[in-house]
C-alpha cells in the first residue's frame, strides 16, 4: 500500500528558502503524476506545483520562478524548493500521487493518495 512521508517542514522568517521532501514506500512512483498542495489557515487547499512521469512541469502562478519540483526515481522522494517565502504562505504543505502516465497539471481532482502534511511557518 503507498504511503507518503513529508518530514520537512518548521517555522522559517520572511525571504528564507525551504526544501521540503516527500518520500512514497509501499510502490514506485516514477511513471505518476505527483503533486505538491498547501491550505493556510480559513482557506482551500490550492495545488502549488505538480510533475508528470517525463519530468515535466507546472506551477501556481503566484509562485512560479520562486519554486522547484522535482523528484527522484530512485529514491521515490519528491522534493518542493520555494524561495523567497512571505508569511503568506505559511500553510500546512501536502504532496500527493495522482495517476499513471496523466500529464502535469494543477487542482486537486487527479490526485487521489495524500501524505500528512507539514506546517511551514513563516514569520515576518
Amino acid at each position: 500500500q503507498l504511503h507518503l512521508v513529508e518530514p520537512g517542514g518548521g517555522l522559517v522568517q520572511t525571504g528564507d528558502s525551504l526544501r521540503l521532501p516527500c518520500t512514497a514506500t509501499g510502490r514506485t512512483i516514477d511513471t505518476n503524476l505527483m503533486g505538491w498542495f498547501r491550505q493556510a489557515p480559513g482557506k482551500e487547499r490550492e495545488s502549488v506545483a505538480a510533475i508528470d512521469w517525463r519530468d515535466t512541469t507546472t506551477s501556481l502562478d503566484s509562485v512560479t520562478g520562486r519554486i522547484t519540483i522535482s523528484k527522484d526515481n530512485l529514491k521515490s522522494t519528491l522534493y518542493l524548493q520555494i524561495n523567497s517565502l512571505n508569511p503568506a504562505e505559511t500553510a500546512v504543505y501536502y504532496c500527493a500521487v495522482g495517476p499513471k502516465w496523466a500529464p502535469a497539471a494543477l487542482g486537486t481532482n487527479f490526485f487521489g493518495a495524500w501524505g500528512q502534511g507539514t506546517q511551514v511557518t513563516v514569520s515576518s
